[in-house]
């Protein structure tokens, strides 16, 4: 799929186009845990992206007190590392059973979010690259954590840089994502999509 420059992750700072996410306007976001189609689904959905949000949230804020030595490198270890271990196993994984498993069902059962979701596989691609990134920076940054000087400090940075961009654009593709999946549900219901 060739995407349009304005809709490339890296450059995309708004939601998406009302033609891709065309239910958007019909399915307000303030109503969706209100309608009659809203189920287990699409509840289970919405808390696993408000658990990224969380945790990736808590990672940058760790990150940014370590980095202004509010944190001790030990105590920082401790917290920090199940923590993202657990932060790219789970979103790679949400990311595989996305693309395997829910988005070709929601292809299928309406051509007019083709567009969107092959937009949302992509997304997954660029976020994979700048997941493996983040977790190359901060294998260097953990084993920087008892230099002295300036190692310590540009590994943490080096860091920092990868992950706040993986954060930024995931928390811009989680938004667009849901445009597209939770007025998709309310509109065809979890019964029709998903066999239930």
């Amino acid at each position: 799929m060739k995407i349009a420059p304005e809709l490339w992750l890296p450059n995309r700072t708004d939601k998406l186009p009302a033609d891709i996410a065309y239910l958007r306007e019909k399915y307000p976001r303030e109503t969706w845990d209100e309608h009659r189609n809203f189920g287990e689904t699409a509840a289970f959905w919405l808390q696993m992206h408000d658990m990224f949000r969380e945790l990736g949230g808590m990672l940058k804020s760790a990150t940014h007190q370590f980095r202004e030595d509010a944190i001790a490198p030990d105590d920082f270890h401790r917290f920090f590392t199940p923590r993202l271990r657990y932060f790219l196993q789970h979103l790679e994984g949400h990311h595989q059973v996305e693309d395997y498993n829910y988005f070709p069902l929601f292809r299928s059962h309406d051509k007019r979010l083709i567009v969107g979701f092959d937009l949302l596989e992509e997304d997954h691609e660029v976020i994979h690259d700048q997941l493996a990134a983040s977790a190359e920076t901060a294998r260097a940054m953990l084993a920087a954590l008892h230099e002295e000087g300036d190692a310590r400090r540009f590994a943490a940075d080096a860091y920092a840089n990868k992950s706040d961009k993986l954060l930024d654009w995931l928390l811009r593709h989680l938004d667009d994502e849901e445009d597209l999946v939770i007025p998709s549900i309310l509109e065809h219901t979890e019964g029709a999509l998903f066999g239930r």
